[in-house]
């Protein structure tokens, strides 16, 4: 009988996978951090003989090279892949036993990337299931547009029919199981389709499979979203051979260390929840709160390079970010302090500080904690920060719009006065109050649902009419 267990990368939206049976097992496209298949496969009691890799990643650097050569296992890579390593390339057709009676059977499907490959599990002979990396995903399929822009639509033409390959060659009871989707920017689309599915499912909902291919290509390439920027290092570093995670605890920083490296304009980021740093902290630091998508939102705007410096609360919470971020290949905090803003700044100083405020508050222009709740009479300006695709279903009438992640290279954009800064829920807009407050401007952080909005009476528009 055989097993698959799922090891959840939540911060990154993806999901990887231990399969196997009695003795031995594979691993499909495994995470950077180890420990964890390590730990998984313990708990079974198997030795792991493969790991398996579906593609060259885009969002993600891979545990795959260090995995292998800790446990011996033949790593499996696509044939088509150009990587600087030793490897086992895998061929269309090609199938190798992983257990009694266990095998993977290696499925051409091009389109996220050329050379991209599904595995389906075998039992027997009859098919279980499907790793299907960034091919078929839940509701959607993997965006086509990360490897070579010239190369976008013949991507997504194969995309579609790398999906039809699937669903007319595997039966319809077979588990789908991708690597991308669950909230990663890998995905071409935004699924609710829930966290499991099957091909015979995926047949009746999947626009891959119920459009023609030229609409389906038409709606896929105009709803791309913008590509996470660390993206654009992720590949050349799983094809060059990632180097084994050091996730011991970096330097220690004490305050005047904080303020030299602010100095010197190093980043120093507090990994606090924007509760606790709207409440006080070190000038100029930024809020990227460990228990949100630190992974992805501060790989996405630090410049690729610049040493940051991790402000936490408590050891265990510094572990957890050093962890999400090796996964995307910022792997060593040029230092650390644990504590509080009363431990970081030197003696002498205060901390920062800005309100919070809800839609309501806005729509009043009432700032909570004020002497008379109504700020400093400076002209309010509304800023929005989420993604064009959320903008595009409607906004604030007057409202700024620049995307969390294009604003510290857009900071003079923003308008003159005390600036509302909103998103979709709160977390958005507590990085950029972040990035608004250390460049010195009178902030407020609209902590709260972007559905409040039009209860609290703010006018709302879609570019066409008011509603």
């Amino acid at each position: 009988m055989f097993f698959i267990d799922t090891i959840e990368t939540e911060g990154l939206g993806n999901r990887s996978y231990l399969a196997g049976g009695a003795a031995t097992a594979a691993v499909v496209d495994p995470p950077r951090d180890i420990d964890r298949v390590i730990a998984a496969a313990a708990a079974r009691g198997v030795r792991i003989s493969h790991v398996v890799e579906t593609h060259v990643h885009n969002d993600y650097v891979t545990g795959g090279l260090d995995l292998a050569r800790l446990t011996g296992a033949a790593y499996l890579v696509p044939a088509g892949a150009r990587v600087s390593f030793a490897r086992t390339p895998v061929a269309d057709g090609d199938t190798v036993a992983v257990d009694d009676g266990i095998a993977l059977r290696a499925l051409a499907t091009p389109g996220h990337t050329p050379h991209h490959t599904s595995y389906a599990l075998e039992e027997h002979g009859r098919v279980a299931a499907v790793f299907t990396g960034g091919s078929l995903l839940i509701g959607s399929v993997g965006r086509p547009d990360l490897v070579e822009p010239r190369l976008t639509e013949e991507l997504a033409r194969a995309q579609h029919a790398s999906a039809h390959r699937l669903a007319a060659e595997l039966p319809d009871e077979t588990a789908v199981l991708p690597t991308h989707g669950f909230g990663s920017f890998c995905s071409a689309s935004r699924s609710a389709g829930g966290d499991a599915t099957t091909i015979g499912k995926e047949k009746s909902v999947n626009d891959a499979l119920v459009k023609d291919v030229d609409r389906f290509v038409s709606d896929l390439l105009a709803g791309l979203e913008d590509v996470p920027a660390y993206y654009a290092h992720m590949g050349p570093a799983n094809a060059a051979g990632p180097d084994p995670v050091d996730l011991s605890t970096p330097p220690l920083a004490d305050a005047a260390d904080i303020a030299a490296r602010l100095a010197a304009g190093e980043w120093v980021v507090d990994l606090r929840s924007r509760i606790a740093f709207a409440e006080g902290h070190v000038a100029g630091s930024f809020n990227f709160e460990a228990e949100g998508k630190i992974a992805t939102y501060l790989a996405w705007m630090i410049p690729w390079g610049k040493p940051v410096t991790l402000l936490a609360e408590s050891p265990a919470q510094l572990a957890a970010a050093q962890r999400e971020l090796v996964r995307v290949g910022l792997d060593r905090p040029a230092a650390a302090a644990t504590g509080t803003p009363r431990d970081w700044i030197p003696k002498g100083r205060g901390p920062r500080s800005f309100p919070r405020a809800t839609f309501a508050h806005l729509a009043d222009r009432a700032v909570p904690g004020t002497r008379d709740g109504r700020g400093t009479g400076s002209p309010t300006v509304v800023l929005d920060v989420r993604r064009d695709s959320e903008r595009a279903g409607g906004w604030i009438a007057g409202s700024v719009h620049i995307p969390v992640h294009d604003l510290h290279r857009r900071l003079t954009e923003v308008p003159p006065g005390t600036v509302w800064v909103h998103c979709a829920g709160g977390m958005r807009a507590a990085i950029a109050a972040s990035l608004l407050d250390a460049a010195g401007r009178d902030v407020v952080a609209v902590d709260d649902s972007f559905d409040a909005a039009a209860e609290a009476g703010l006018p709302l528009t879609d570019g066409d009419r008011y509603r």
